[in-house]
């Protein structure tokens, strides 16, 4: 525990709150030890940049609630949370007749109960993954068909908003990035209360959080950002007085500004007092004092600014005491049911309505009712197609909402089906609104509409990049001088390098760069001989509208900017036929992840193809594409991928890897999926019957260090497939990125691309540390160029790809090297190096046409 901080550093801290400077986490600190005038002063000051907050979003003086039910789907936990009483036993819940869950009709029975009173929210609440620590709870979910908890609350999100009208506000608690892409799609909003970043609360043995792994500050700071990197509005806070220090309260609210500065997709902070429960083991710990609590969330208010809304439970206090939160700096009262007890603090009822409208009132403010998901991120959706809700929720959430995003006075929820986006909106607003031609121009403006926000914060991902693009502090080869040896330890087992060593060579210059190319270009024709070999395909990107925030896609656009453009499925077909008439064997085919895709629409474009051109292999759809199918169907990721190959589907482009190393995925990307991820969908393909390519992309923010980690990793899956007889990766690409219209580079925090030097090391170590694995290596002239692609040929590689006939998402980014090649034009790169040039397929025979 820190000293008490001084009343010098207090009244330091506040005369610069006061004039609106931006505070450190010292003075914040300081500031939370606040009382008696000091306090006022510090209330007042909080409560000036609120006001300043609610006047910027067009709501002047306005206090909002979300009326709702409360639905606790299980009491079950697998955490011990020292100060919880919601959680119980089986033994427990037997004794009282209840079973590990409520039943669907319970459920249902809640939520239709709510709202025929007016509610417009579900509140699910649960304990985390029961399932993992009480077989009562597996037993349960596997008698009535769900794999897991998650999967039940999925499906119960969609009952009740088809069968009430109810909004769901999800809070299963640690989620992955996997769960959240799942329950986006049913559920407006989402939310998991930080607490606390104490790790000393979590380590420590007798404190609050110790024996509870989700609670694991870490693991809980990742949700939060998987959250954002999804774009889902989702709701946190702290939890004040258990056991944390000042220094370490201070701490977690500027862990909660960061994370909603990075992604813009917290909605509210919460803001919690601790109340001592009897029956656990905190039960004797004291209340939060009412002016500790005061100065948390006049604290939260100031670090967070006027943008965010920071919510107070008034249950929580006295009624008479919430004027005292509204001064601090409170602008939402969060969920107040009508209906239903707040399960997590029974001993507390939620005031009436009328008796909290008067007290807001009588502080001068305006009660209005919101949604669960709040005003902002309704007409971002709604009205400026921004990525927040999921289409398929668009129809109930308009059904509650007004033109401020706020719900409409008097509505009532009724039930609406949660379906798929029509179909017809290939002929209606969600097709012909949209460019369908190709543009061979590229860009109109360099710069998407939404540039500022789609992508995060541009500060913070720049100091991420500082870090993750660091030079290496000294070259291994000169640091070890080891460079010789390394290069003969790859000539006798060249797979079998150390990592150090493949570091050393990686990182290879001059002589010694030069002895790892001629290795490579022995270990190529020793594996797959002098020919040069291509497909002829051609690539259909069939839409460009994309949200995820890759920061160094050019491609992607959002719905209604100039360029965007979507195929129709008949579309597709034609460019299929046209390719196929004029010689291709291929079909190449990924599009961006656009929220209005049908949930069919992988399989359906698929079978555009196969039923167009029966004798076309479909090589299609990325790992990030793969899992969005799975979110928008419901399907596992072998489901969906056997569901896909029986549609046609022949291989997978293992593009959406980057670089297999998260710290320099987050900084790549908002919300691409997470290496893990990635690995599964591969290899998951694999194990159905579907080869993949691998790739890598570098040059950016990225060192040598990872793209020997990356390639290690693709090694490893390649390793596991033969193992197992399966074909697993038929080549490795590796893609220099482009940096010309890049938004991470037109941001200034990306590097300039790589250099040759990088060009020639990557392929090379490439063949070397693959050899065995995988036998093609390919380069790709679209990016390279002809004299580029030659010199490649000559450090390990065989292949260049395919002709393409058209490549939108390199000519985006800002290549220099067309968007297509003949065949003429492809064999002359490889007669310029005296090699022989020969056509293959998708999986390396021979064309049989």
């Amino acid at each position: 525990m820190s000293d008490l901080p001084t009343p010098q550093q207090i009244r330091r801290a506040l005369a610069r709150a006061e004039r609106g400077a931006a505070l450190d986490v010292h003075e914040a600190t300081a500031l939370l030890a606040a009382t008696g005038a000091d306090l006022d002063r510090l209330a007042a000051a909080a409560a000036r940049v609120r006001d300043a907050g609610l006047v910027a979003a067009g709501r002047a003086g306005v206090v909002t609630y979300s009326p709702k039910v409360f639905i606790p789907i299980t009491r079950l936990c697998r955490d011990r949370c020292h100060y919880c009483t919601f959680v119980e036993t089986p033994a427990q819940a037997a004794r009282e007749g209840r079973a590990p869950f409520l039943s669907p009709d319970e459920i249902v029975a809640i939520a239709a109960q709510g709202a025929a009173m007016g509610c417009l929210e579900a509140l699910f609440t649960l304990g985390d993954r029961p399932e993992d620590r009480w077989p009562e709870a597996r037993a349960w979910l596997d008698e009535q068909g769900y794999d897991s908890t998650i999967a039940y609350v999925r499906a119960m999100a969609v009952r009740v908003l088809e069968q009430t009208g109810l909004l769901p506000h999800l809070n299963p608690g640690v989620m992955t990035w996997e769960e959240l892409n799942r329950l986006k799609a049913v559920a407006p909003s989402m939310g998991m209360m930080l607490e606390t970043t104490s790790r000393r609360l979590f380590d420590t043995r007798g404190l609050a959080h110790f024996g509870s792994p989700d609670k694991d500050p870490e693991v809980r700071l990742r949700v939060l950002e998987d959250a954002g990197r999804h774009a889902i509005p989702f709701t946190t806070g702290l939890l004040v007085g258990i056991g944390e220090s000042l220094a370490e309260r201070a701490e977690t609210i500027f862990a909660l500004r960061a994370t909603a500065r990075a992604y813009g997709a917290v909605q509210e902070v919460i803001v919690q007092n601790f109340r001592a429960k009897p029956d656990t083991a905190m039960r004797h710990v004291d209340d939060l004092e009412l002016a500790e609590y005061r100065a948390a969330i006049a604290v939260t208010r100031l670090v967070l600014g006027p943008r965010a809304r920071v919510q107070a439970p008034p249950n929580l206090v006295d009624l008479a005491e919430c004027r005292a939160l509204l001064e601090a700096g409170v602008d939402d009262w969060g969920g107040v049911s009508p209906l239903t007890p707040d399960h997590v603090n029974p001993e507390r009822p939620w005031p009436s309505l009328e008796r909290l409208r008067d007290l807001t009132a009588a502080c001068g403010f305006t009660l209005r009712a919101r949604l669960t998901v709040h005003p902002e991120y309704v007409t971002g959706s709604l009205q400026r197609g921004e990525p927040w809700i999921d289409p398929r929720l668009h129809p109930h959430v308009a059904a509650l909402a007004d033109d401020e995003g706020l719900a409409r006075e008097g509505v009532r929820a009724t039930g609406l089906p949660w379906q798929e986006p029509d179909p017809a909106l290939e002929q209606s607003r969600g097709r012909t609104d949209l460019h369908i031609a190709i543009d061979s121009e590229g860009r109109a403006d360099e710069r998407r509409s939404d540039f500022a926000s789609v992508y995060g914060d541009w500060d913070a991902v720049g100091e991420a990049a500082r870090r993750t693009g660091a030079p290496l502090p000294t070259a291994p080869a000169a640091l070890l001088g080891e460079g010789g040896e390394a290069l003969r330890a790859a000539e006798r087992d060249p797979a079998g390098l150390t990592d150090a060593q493949a570091l050393t060579l990686m990182t290879a210059e001059g002589d010694l760069l030069a002895g790892v190319v001629r290795l490579a270009d022995d270990l190529r024709q020793e594996t797959v001989g002098d020919a040069v070999t291509y497909v002829v395909n051609r690539n259909i990107n069939f839409t460009n509208v994309c949200y995820v925030g890759c920061r160094f896609c050019a491609f992607a656009q959002r719905r209604t900017d100039a360029d965007a453009y979507s195929l129709s499925y008949s579309e597709v077909g034609e460019r299929a036929q046209e390719a196929w008439d004029l010689g291709a064997t291929e079909v190449c085919m990924q599009g961006g992840i656009d929220p209005e895709l049908p949930a069919d629409a992988y399989f359906e474009l698929v079978s555009a193809i196969k039923q167009r051109v029966p004798e076309m292999h479909v090589h299609a759809f990325s790992p990030m594409e793969v899992v969005n199918g799975t979110a928008r169907t419901g399907l596992s990721v072998e489901d969906f991928l056997i569901k896909a190959r029986e549609a046609g589907l022949g291989s997978l482009p293992g593009t959406a890897a980057e670089i297999l190393d998260d710290e320099v995925r987050w900084v790549l990307t908002k919300g691409k999926l997470p290496a893990r991820t990635w690995i599964d969908v591969v290899s998951t393909a694999h194990r159905v019957g579907l080869p993949t390519t691998a790739t890598m992309m570098y040059g950016h923010v990225d060192n040598p260090r990872h793209w020997v980690g990356h390639l290690r990793v693709l090694a490893r899956v390649q390793d596991a497939a033969l193992e197992a007889g399966r074909r697993g990766f038929t080549e490795f690409v590796p893609l220099p990125f482009v940096h010309t219209s890049a938004p991470i580079y037109l941001a200034g925090v990306a590097r300039p691309g790589p250099s040759l030097r990088d060009n020639l090391a990557v392929h090379a170590m490439a063949r070397i540390l693959l050899h065995g694995r995988v036998e093609n290596i390919q380069t790709s002239w679209v990016k390279l160029g002809v004299e580029g692609t030659r010199l490649m040929l000559g450090a390990g590689a065989n292949d260049l790809g395919g002709t393409l006939m058209e490549e939108t998402i390199s000519r985006m980014a800002g290549s220099e090297h067309g968007s297509a090649k003949t065949v003429a034009e492809l064999e002359e790169i490889g007669r310029g190096i005296e090699r022989p040039v020969r056509e293959r397929t998708t999986l390396y025979s021979a064309p049989a046409r």
